[in-house]
């Protein structure tokens, strides 16, 4: 099974991607998968290597938080390789992602990427997330493996202080995050914690789903 086809079949089975053209959506993460593949070597964007592990790991793992999350304004933080940033951004060309990535060398290869393509809806912010300045309402604040819950909260939670009745974290994770959930302080109210099925996927996924009080 050639990488469309296997990227097709997959997300066919995502909730929430009915409105979306699934063809040019597999087209555009395969084009993606090959510029990871082909930067990974000397950049070390990721330790998955295979192009066909990236569909399961990358772009479907991506892809499932959308019917979890609410636009139109989306800051990925810690986005790496631009995940999961840039899938959402592929399939939802109306929302506006920024990618925030203080590492030079992978903020290099999302700016490849977006030109590459043609993502206009795509912002990169080379910077450290603590220091970004949000120019509209940040309606959802995601990350994928930028850190533990609790120092995800504090080091984003300025990121919705125009929008804090509205916004909300979306902290993606593996197994059930027991710990991490204590070490909360109440100022971060988790919502939801959601569990989700990757197609393809056998390991465990979590969606934390927190706000931030406002001061």
């Amino acid at each position: 099974m050639n990488l469309e086809k296997q990227l097709h079949d997959g997300l066919k089975a995502i909730p929430g991607l009915s409105s979306v053209d699934i063809a040019h959506l597999s087209s555009q993460l395969s084009r993606y998968i090959t510029l990871i593949t082909k930067w990974n070597s000397t950049h070390n964007l990721t330790s998955v290597r295979n192009p066909e592990s990236m569909i399961t790991r990358h772009m479907l793992d991506s892809l499932v938080v959308l019917p979890h999350i609410s636009g139109p304004n989306i800051a990925d933080v810690g986005s790496g390789a631009g995940l999961p940033g840039i899938p959402i951004a592929l399939a939802r060309p109306d929302w506006q992602v920024t990618l925030v990535e203080s590492n030079q060398k992978k903020a290099a290869f999302l700016q490849q990427t977006v030109v590459e393509l043609g993502l206009q809806n795509v912002t990169i912010k080379q910077e450290r997330i603590e220091k970004i300045k949000p120019e509209n309402k940040i309606n959802t604040v995601i990350s994928r493996a930028f850190s533990s819950l609790e120092r995800f909260m504090r080091l984003s939670k300025h990121l919705c202080a125009q929008n804090a009745e509205r916004c909300r974290f979306v902290a993606m994770k593996g197994a059930f995050p027991d710990m991490e959930l204590m070490q909360l302080p109440p100022e971060f109210p988790v919502e939801h914690i959601v569990p989700v099925t990757v197609p393809g996927l056998r390991a465990k996924r979590h969606l934390v789903i927190m706000r931030c009080h406002s001061e």
